[in-house]
């Protein structure tokens, strides 16, 4: 995935991170099950519009450690797997879970506002809208703007499609993507939204901790 290699043991809070995911995945899947007629089954622990007929309070934090399908979880968990070691490294376990669980909770946020931003503009109210949304995605997405501020010019090499670009230009091209594609309502059941708030928050934590930390 990049120029660095990636040796450090598999431990520490990427190691419980990924298990706990796992777990969620495979446990709810038995335990649970998909959803049928009135009943929720395992997305009952995904994220629904506050005050719709399916919120539950406890679904704002629930949400980040859920996913759709396999794949999901995989390129999830891949992603934490080999950019989280090193920003873990620099910050302590404490530091990365702090903000990994922050980038979730503001991608969930900001998700959820512009959907109800974007209901009401269409005359729909926002409470009657029952879509779940579930994954990682925002906290991986604030995950990847870290790595991105702490190692700028680490060189990204992607598969497919095959191009190879420093992290201080992946990462806004990925953002700058996911706004034009949330914008045109794209690729249906992605919620590009969710992604673009989780990088915005983690920019803004970034920008706390290193910038105006500086001027104290």
């Amino acid at each position: 995935m990049s120029q660095y290699n990636f040796y450090q043991p598999f431990s520490g809070i990427i190691k419980h991170l990924i298990i706990i995911n796992a777990l969620m995945f495979f446990g709810t899947n038995l335990l649970l099950g998909e959803e049928s007629t009135g009943y929720l089954g395992r997305l009952v622990l995904a994220a629904f519009m506050p005050g719709s007929e399916h919120f539950q309070p406890h679904q704002i934090l629930t949400h980040m450690f859920m996913h759709g399908n396999l794949m999901h979880l995989l390129f999830n968990m891949m992603t934490l797997f080999f950019f989280g070691p090193m920003i873990e490294m620099i910050w302590g376990a404490r530091k990365f879970l702090i903000y990994y669980l922050s980038c979730g909770l503001g991608s969930y946020f900001i998700y959820m506002g512009v959907q109800a931003w974007e209901l009401t503009n269409q005359g729909i109210n926002p409470t009657d809208w029952n879509t779940p949304m579930l994954g990682a995605s925002g906290a991986i997405f604030g995950v990847l703007t870290a790595f991105a501020y702490l190692f700028p010019n680490n060189v990204i090499s992607l598969i497919f499609p095959p191009i190879s670009l420093k992290a201080k230009y992946f990462v806004p091209i990925m953002a700058v993507l996911e706004l034009i594609y949330g914008v045109q309502g794209a690729s249906t059941g992605i919620a590009h939204f969710a992604h673009l708030g989780g990088a915005i928050t983690g920019f803004l934590i970034l920008t706390s901790w290193y910038k105006l930390g500086k001027r104290r």
